[in-house]
């Protein structure tokens, strides 16, 4: 925590009492109990920081007296944290995170509008049987579809496939679709946080992944051209990894659209299924990377790592 320095820009500092304080008055009938997880900056956040996040909050969950829970988090990470949580959570309870894209000082700090539509989504019966939820923006978005669009945007937070899955009206909380995802629960009691995420580029080779795989990584989540294709260049550090069975994931760098082995060329999707990659579908590389640590938390076995991504 961060006190009395003077500079112009954002440092992190506790005001929770005082943001609860504000909104008070504009929640009726709804109860608030607050807990402090952590001050850290989103990029501080580290898996096994989630990992604790995701026990606590399962323990909330088990609390009979809670109706649904908010998580505020800086809004870097939020969409890995999200999909932890949604991944390892087995709850019909509404979990919603939300954040703000201007801190406490600017003016417009959004902070206060996301937090009180974020709790009338949690404690909606709506909201029931949702996964967990990102709100921002008086929108809805499912953590297994959003992520991070823009540095700056209010409306940062997009589900780039297929929008989000409802709105906040006032005081009114109205969804418009289910989520894309069939929520898979996966609650280990270890994760694998040995897990590395390598984007492929014209000429890619197998310097890093080969510098990887000497380092004693676990898994390796390729951020791959289009429809899931490399470089051939790339091909003796795959094979590579694989021989020592180390699972190999192939994600796009493009922001829409599934990967999938359409092509058959030296390097092309049907190649490297083949060689034995697992293919992701619709996840970006970050939460791919998520599903991996905590699918390896579970098992090392590759062919039925296969099936928690199909």
């Amino acid at each position: 925590m961060t006190k009395h320095q003077v500079t112009s820009k954002a440092v992190i500092n506790d005001n929770h009492s005082e943001l609860l304080e504000n909104i008070s008055s504009e929640l009726k009938n709804i109860q608030l109990e607050s807990y402090q997880f952590s001050l850290k900056p989103s990029p501080s956040i580290t898996p096994g920081d989630m990992f604790e996040l995701a026990k606590l909050t399962q323990q909330y969950i088990n609390n009979p007296q809670i109706d649904g829970i908010v998580i505020t988090h800086g809004t870097d990470t939020l969409e890995e944290s999200a999909y932890f949580l949604d991944l390892y959570l087995d709850t019909k309870k509404p979990v919603v995170f939300t954040g703000s894209m201007r801190n406490f000082s600017e003016l417009g700090f959004d902070g206060l509008s996301n937090l009180v539509s974020s709790i009338y989504v949690a404690a909606s019966p709506e909201s029931i049987k949702k996964g967990v939820l990102i709100v921002m923006n008086d929108e809805i978005n499912a953590a297994a579809e959003v992520t991070k669009s823009h540095t700056l945007a209010l409306d940062t937070f997009k589900s780039m496939e297929f929008g989000p899955i409802g709105i906040v009206e006032q005081t009114n909380v109205l969804y418009y679709r289910e989520t894309h995802y069939p929520q898979t629960i996966l609650a280990p009691d270890r994760i694998e946080t040995n897990v590395e995420i390598v984007k492929v580029y014209s000429g890619s080779s197998s310097l890093i992944l080969n510098l990887l795989i000497d380092h004693g990584v676990k898994g390796i989540i390729l951020e791959a051209l289009g429809r899931g294709n490399v470089p051939p260049m790339m091909l003796p550090g795959i094979t590579r990894a694989i021989e020592q069975n180390i699972p190999v994931l192939i994600t796009s760098r493009c922001p829409k659209g599934r990967v999938l082995d359409s092509y058959g060329y030296e390097g092309g999707g049907h190649h490297l299924r083949q060689l034995g990659v697992i293919f992701t579908e619709n996840l970006n590389s970050q939460k791919a990377r998520i599903r991996l640590m905590l699918t390896l938390g579970l098992t090392s076995d590759v062919s039925k790592i296969k099936n928690y991504f199909s």
